[in-house]
């Protein structure tokens, strides 16, 4: 007997997506095919999803239908929502996680409205300044701009285009340095110097407009001079583009306009270092070695890993990896994702992921095979790379990667060889300790919030923050 089809209902993610492309409810509707009453009942989760619409969807707006019918989604979801709920100031609530359920599935706009006034919030905790806050510091460009990323999941189609054409006209990756420094020259009239450190006062690289002049610190490393002339390639030669990625996402003042400008331009930088279908071939044929991709394409493994994050072409994707990357004291400076991300928002990492044992091994690959609380599993990878710029030789230039995919990826990489796919040896790692609901974690540094409290005098726990469950 054929089991009955599972109905989608997704209205959440269709009005995510409604509102990400700028259209209202009419306009998609005609664009769709369907009535806007239909759409409404859509968004609103009174009707499923049919197949019908998800392959208009993919036809019209280049969805990938996997991605866009899968559990986890975009945006602050449930579990985004607890995370900041669990934030001492609402421990008297107790939030039943039915109703954050409901507000990230039918009210996506105002989930990420609370998750933009906690993010500002903790901004502020972190950097007080005093006296009354205007609205322009109510959320960081950081925070802005990170959320856009990752809402474009990571891609952004017309910067991979242009890049992959101006890569192939500039011949081999790993050749590729010196015709930048033509391009440059000869496109815009701009010399490229390497200069002593102390001309460029801390900066790593600085452009002198009226000079038509790029300047490069002597310490950068080749990878990170060939990067730093893509940069500003990018900027010149993709000026209007950028012009108009930028008023397409509207930021809402002049720093993060300017942060967004910065980001999308080290975007194209990598896009042209590692061109996207060469990228993926290599990738795919050296079986996601970071090693050999650094050099097939002369660049670093801090820039391999940012760019595996990006492989999100329609008909044409990688692996879907999640990054980050952290110093020895636990400060995340970068988080990417493809997909989703299983990780906490606000918060550090899991101490049991073993991300910081990179550092008791500087330059080797540690692998480890973890599952969240949802029982969903993922394969990982760390490593230690060293910044691009140390201006001072007695501090610790290190910094620590952590690459992740879903476990059903592990097979394709390398770095699973040699390890039981069929029975791994799997670590339990939770999100922020005062959201995750391990009872029995010996590494809990933090009570959770809104659960009661089992301390027993009589008794020690392996947690020190024992809980009842439910």
């Amino acid at each position: 007997m054929k089991s009955p089809e599972r109905k989608l209902y997704l209205g959440g993610r269709l009005r995510r997506l409604r509102r990400e492309l700028g259209l209202n409810q009419s306009a998609m509707a005609g664009e769709l095919g369907i009535s806007p009453s239909y759409l409404n009942h859509l968004e609103r989760n009174q009707r499923p999803v049919t197949a019908q619409v998800l392959l208009r969807m993919a036809e019209i707006y280049d969805v990938d239908l996997k991605s866009f019918a899968a559990e986890g989604k975009e945006g602050t979801g449930p579990d985004q929502l607890a995370e900041i709920f669990a934030d001492p100031m609402f421990g008297d609530i107790g939030i039943p996680r039915y109703e954050l359920l409901e507000v990230s599935d039918n009210s996506p706009s105002v989930a990420d409205a609370i998750s933009r006034l906690y993010a500002a919030l903790v901004e502020r905790r972190q950097h007080p300044e005093g006296g009354a806050p205007d609205e322009s510091s109510f959320v960081t460009p950081e925070s802005w701009v990170r959320d856009h990323i990752q809402a474009q999941r990571n891609y952004f189609t017309y910067l991979e285009e242009a890049a992959e054409t101006l890569a192939g006209a500039l011949g081999e990756p790993l050749t590729i340095a010196e015709p930048l420094r033509r391009r440059l020259k000869e496109g815009f009239g701009i010399d490229t110097r390497i200069v002593p450190p102390e001309l460029l006062d801390g900066t790593s690289q600085h452009y002198d407009y009226h000079r038509k002049r790029l300047m490069l610190s002597a310490l950068l490393r080749p990878e990170s001079r060939t990067f730093a002339i893509a940069y500003q390639l990018a900027l010149f030669e993709f000026g209007p583009l950028l012009k108009r990625m930028l008023e397409g996402a509207t930021p809402p003042d002049v720093p993060t306009r300017r942060l967004l400008h910065m980001s999308l331009a080290n975007y194209a930088a990598g896009a042209i270092m590692m061109p996207y279908e060469p990228f993926l071939r290599a990738a795919e044929r050296h079986r996601y070695d970071l090693d050999r991709l650094c050099a097939d394409f002369g660049a670093s493994v801090e820039q391999v890993a940012h760019r595996l994050t990006t492989l999100g072409r329609s008909g044409l994707r990688g692996i879907p990896f999640f990054m980050l990357r952290v110093d020895a004291a636990g400060n995340i400076s970068k988080r990417f994702a493809g997909e989703s991300f299983p990780f906490s928002r606000f918060g550090g990492t899991c101490p049991r992921w073993n991300l910081h044992a990179a550092f008791r091994t500087p330059g080797r690959v540690v692998t480890q095979w973890v599952e969240t609380p949802d029982g969903q599993q993922f394969f990982t990878i760390s490593r230690t790379v060293e910044r691009s710029v140390r201006l001072d030789p007695r501090e610790n230039s290190q910094l620590a990667i952590g690459l992740g995919c879903d476990a059903k990826y592990a097979r394709k990489l390398i770095y699973a060889d040699g390890l039981d796919l069929n029975d791994p040896s799997v670590t339990p790692i939770g999100p922020a300790c005062t959201i995750c609901p391990r009872m029995r974690c010996p590494q809990r540094a933090a009570a959770p919030a809104g659960r009661t409290l089992t301390v027993n005098e009589m008794q020690k726990t392996i947690s020190p923050y024992p809980f009842l469950a439910g």
